[in-house]
């Protein structure tokens, strides 16, 4: 394929047919035969989709849509990149699937990612594959328990970091934890430093320190009921939780901590990294050098594959086997995670982001200041949040009016979708590589749709 002719089809949205149309309906319904009724994203997006290109998508009645959502940040450098497919063709052509045993693309996704590492990690870490960004959460805390000999895990309130095993008890929401399993064991939840709804009334800087200081407490007090803290897990950005950006002190007094006490500090960076947040990884927005960083969702470029990159130190001592998984590091996703790392190193493809994630920020801060529902905007590159609330003074929530703008931006034809403790904040998660034009029509049918909703509420 043509780089030069690769791009999104600049006269989305167009919208055909309400969807679902009719050879959509008839997939759905097939759907709905055969497959799960758990199912979550058909209940948002009802519509049944043939192909991509970078930022759009075409539904098979021939309805175009932009999308703001990247699979869930998963397809960070847009639908068909031809350097991405490309790779993975090649890689098809030589083999599909193998474990452990080096390869071509294993070597050479290994030594790119090694290069990419933030702080101290690079050329000091181990990888460890795994297969989704839950089994790398998973594998993390496996990892600092058996570091440290200790069983108890500090996570956050709002947190998400997957809902499989044992990780579930660090995911915050007690849904995940209803039909898991897994008793609710050897987690500690901590507030996260939430500027909007941090349960003190304090400046931004001192709910860090506040949290902070509950964690070394928790550290250093025998009788504070942990038994011994094996390791801190947080997300420098929160996804799930509601694009939660913490005050820039947060991360470097929780590396100045956990450092202090020998606690390894595990950075979640599955949706944070790849790019999204105008870095590589999160991290380098802070400074700071985890002692395990997991890596998944973009990093495959819609090929299932994760990671943890964790201190070679800790690599002593473990034992053969210690995390198995047959699919672990296909090799597709390897080829593809070493084209997408290496685009990422380009400086002038980042300050892109980082400016394309600063004109969504202004224009959202414009609306906040016209509309009485916009309580927050948030964001660290193009990781962007709009919070609604019914009462700017209450900031009492409003997932109400976010699932019905969610749902009238859909049938405008434009793919965007909520997060946060109440389902009221609004994600904007669009590939990078969306084209500037194409950006801006999305925000002007944004901006229409929650001013049209706004007045007739």
């Amino acid at each position: 394929m043509n780089e030069k002719k690769w791009g999104s089809i600049m006269e989305a949205p167009r919208i055909k047919v309400n969807p679902p149309g009719p050879i959509s309906s008839g997939m759905l319904k097939e759907q709905d035969k055969l497959e799960t009724a758990s199912r979550s994203y058909t209940k948002i997006f009802r519509t049944a989709f043939d192909y991509g290109r970078n930022a759009t998508l075409v539904d098979m009645d021939g309805n175009i849509f932009i999308d703001l959502f990247a699979g869930v940040s998963v397809i960070n450098m847009g639908h068909g990149n031809p350097d991405v497919i490309e790779a993975i063709k090649h890689q098809t052509d030589k083999l599909t699937h193998i474990t452990e045993v080096p390869t071509e693309a294993r070597i050479s996704f290994l030594k790119t990612l090694d290069s990419t590492l933030p702080g101290k990690m690079r050329g000091r870490s181990k990888i460890f594959t795994t297969v989704t960004g839950g089994d790398a959460c998973e594998l993390a805390i496996q990892m600092a328990r058996f570091k440290t000999g200790k069983k108890v895990i500090v996570a956050f309130g709002g947190s998400y970091h997957g809902i499989a095993g044992n990780i579930v008890s660090a995911t915050a929401n007690p849904h995940y934890r209803e039909y898991s399993g897994n008793d609710y064991i050897n987690t500690y939840h901590l507030p996260y430093p939430y500027p909007y709804r941090f349960p003190q009334k304090v400046e931004p800087e001192e709910m860090s320190k506040i949290v902070v200081e509950d964690l070394e407490n928790l550290i250093t007090d025998p009788y504070a009921g942990t038994g011994g803290i094996a390791g801190v897990i947080v997300e420098p950005v929160q996804g799930e939780g509601g694009y939660i950006v913490p005050p820039k002190n947060f991360l470097p007094l929780l590396r100045e901590v956990t450092e202090k006490h020998n606690v390894p500090l595990i950075v979640d960076e599955v949706q944070t990294g790849i790019g999204r947040t105008g870095k590589i990884w999160a991290s380098e927005h802070y400074n700071i050098t985890p002692d395990i960083m997991t890596i998944s969702k973009s990093v495959g470029g819609g090929i299932p594959i994760s990671m943890i990159a964790y201190n070679q130190d800790y690599d002593k001592d473990l034992p053969p086997g210690f995390h198995l998984g047959t699919y672990r590091a296909n090799p597709l996703g390897l080829a593809a995670g070493n084209v997408i790392l290496q685009k990422l190193k380009n400086e002038s493809f980042m300050s892109d982001v980082q400016k394309k994630g600063q004109y969504v920020i202004d224009r959202l801060i414009k609306l906040k200041e016209k509309n009485k529902y916009i309580g927050d905007v948030r964001g660290l590159g193009f990781m962007i949040g709009v919070e609604f609330v019914r009462n700017k003074e209450t900031k009492e929530p409003y997932g109400e009016i976010a699932q019905k703008i969610k749902a009238e931006m859909f049938n405008r034809g434009v793919l965007i979708h909520t997060c946060g403790h109440y389902a009221n904040v609004i994600r904007f998660m669009a590939p990078l590589t969306i084209e500037q034009q194409l950006l801006e029509k999305a925000l002007d049918i944004f901006v229409e749709v929650v001013t049209n909703i706004s007045k007739s509420n």
